[in-house]
């Protein structure tokens, strides 16, 4: 009788454990987080037309983590880029300094000293530092001088080369894609394994290309290799300096006054006709970028204008353009323009900056959605059809040197794109021009500071998922239940034992 009573205890202890066990994995766990607060970081992007401070954040408690960057928000200084101030001691500084005090205002106080600042100058330093390396120099030191007298942690002015500019880009399209990384269903940060994304960046000054490829690049100068959260990633990337869109432009326009003499007025086929305007040549030839079509007799110091006369001719302008762009004497099995070996562009890509200011600028004003080659063709040649009176009605009048420029920057894009980067009719659709991934805009900087502060790590950091206090809490009033449970039958199975003994003596 007392060993048929004490049987029970086991398997009655067995189901129990194994319900609790069936209620823990069936609970559902969520992130915990006991209110870490933010840490954050700033970047200046010193561009060569003009420069925009990011104010970046980041969960405390998320350093060396993944996939929790996040922009705070954003603000343009006033002016120019800050090569624009070369010879003007102290404005480049000046001109920082409302979006640096901005930063302190939306930066809690006590975060301040651990907030990092980097400043990265790109195309438009770089060109300061080829003609006027002193000039260059003194710009930098003034806005490192400016950037420490916040109390921010500085950590320094760079003029950033032009194939970093590129592979940051590249970073900050991945990884704000979760390109590099992805969540499982159980909660944990896996690598992707997935294809990226290749980046097209054009600037003011200069344009760049980066994608992942498997070919072999043939030029050690366009390969970087890089290691984010345990893969390893083979990038084909480069920089064509002189060939953003304004330098471009000025390009544009020094070629065609060059090609007519320097005549006191001009025909220029890619602005609208009936458009009618001076040009300071100043401002043409103040770049090293058309050193190439200065007149002999040149002189900085006389004043020297002439008169331009659009004339709105489509195949006109992309000759003119086409000239700007040279594909003879490759040296290598396969080149871009200018010598430049490239391996032929696979996979998708996202193409920001001015190629998505132009190409959202072109479907506004002719009405034309632009997702093939043909349609950019289409498109382009509609916009160059249109005179000066039927721009204006249905563009922004307020700007009239970016109105003026629609059908040369849409040719730009067409014949960069096209004949320089070799998309074709297959592979232009591959391309979505973004400005913003989310709430974070798109360019280098984020890229900058992700790998200068650590916060992409080379190898993948394991992330899981945890209960929250109060599913534990339920687990423990659950656990003391099933041991008083078990103290009870253990008692009364002792109980009964004794009591069948004691019958036994009777």
């Amino acid at each position: 009788m007392a060993r048929f009573s004490a049987l029970p205890i086991a398997p009655i202890a067995l189901l129990l454990f194994g319900l609790v066990g069936i209620l823990l994995l069936t609970i559902p766990s969520q992130d915990v987080q006991d209110a870490p607060g933010f840490m954050y970081g700033i970047v200046l992007d010193a561009g060569s037309s003009h420069t925009s401070l990011f104010i970046y954040k980041w969960p405390a408690d998320k350093q060396n983590g993944t996939g929790v960057v996040t922009q705070h928000s954003e603000c343009t200084a006033d002016g120019g880029g800050i090569s624009e101030y070369a010879g003007r001691v102290g404005e480049a500084a000046q001109s920082l300094r409302e979006c640096l005090n901005q930063a302190v205002k939306e930066i809690p106080k006590e975060k301040h000293p651990n907030t990092p600042v980097y400043l990265g100058a790109t195309a438009g330093m770089r060109l300061l530092n080829i003609s006027n390396p002193k000039q260059s120099d003194q710009i930098l030191a003034e806005v490192g001088s400016e950037i420490r007298s916040f109390p921010f942690n500085y950590s320094g002015a760079v003029i950033l080369d032009g194939q970093e500019e590129g592979a940051y880009g590249w970073v900050t399209v991945n990884y704000l894609l979760r390109n590099f990384i992805k969540y499982d269903f159980v909660g944990r940060w896996l690598s992707s394994g997935g294809a990226t994304v290749g980046a097209l960046d054009f600037g003011g000054a200069s344009t760049q290309i980066t994608f992942v490829t498997q070919e072999k690049v043939e030029n050690e100068a366009n390969r970087k290799e890089l290691r984010l959260y345990g893969q390893d990633y083979s990038l084909y990337t480069h920089s064509f300096l002189c060939y953003g869109q304004n330098q471009l432009l000025k390009k544009l326009l020094a070629q065609i006054v060059k090609s007519q003499g320097y005549a006191p007025e001009v025909s220029h086929p890619c602005y609208p006709a009936n458009f009618t305007g001076p040009l300071d040549m100043k401002n043409i030839f103040d770049s090293p970028c058309t050193e190439q079509y200065k007149p002999e007799a040149y002189n900085p110091q006389k004043n020297w204008s002439l008169t331009l006369r659009g004339s709105g001719h489509y195949e006109n302008c992309l000759g003119n353009v086409s000239e700007l762009f040279s594909h003879d004497g490759c040296p290598f099995s396969r080149c871009s323009f200018d010598k430049v070996f490239q391996p032929k562009v696979t996979g998708s890509f996202m193409a920001f900056s001015a190629f998505y200011h132009i190409h959202s600028s072109l479907q506004n004003v002719t009405g034309v959605k632009v997702k093939t080659s043909l349609q950019l063709e289409n498109a382009t040649k509609k916009v160059c059809s249109m005179n000066w009176s039927q721009l204006q009605m249905v563009s922004d009048k307020k700007n009239i040197d970016r109105v003026r420029n629609y059908c040369a920057s849409s040719v730009l894009l067409q014949a960069l794109l096209l004949r320089g980067y070799g998309f074709d009719d297959s592979s232009f659709p591959d391309i979505s021009f973004q400005n913003t991934a989310g709430d974070t805009s798109v360019g280098w900087a984020l890229g900058y500071m992700l790998v200068l502060s650590n916060l992409l790590p080379a190898e993948s950091a394991g992330v899981r998922k945890t209960l929250t206090v109060g599913a534990w809490g339920v687990l423990l009033f659950l656990f003391i239940v099933l041991l008083v449970i078990c103290v009870f039958l253990l008692f009364r199975a002792r109980s009964k034992r004794k009591k069948g003994g004691d019958e036994n003596v009777i």
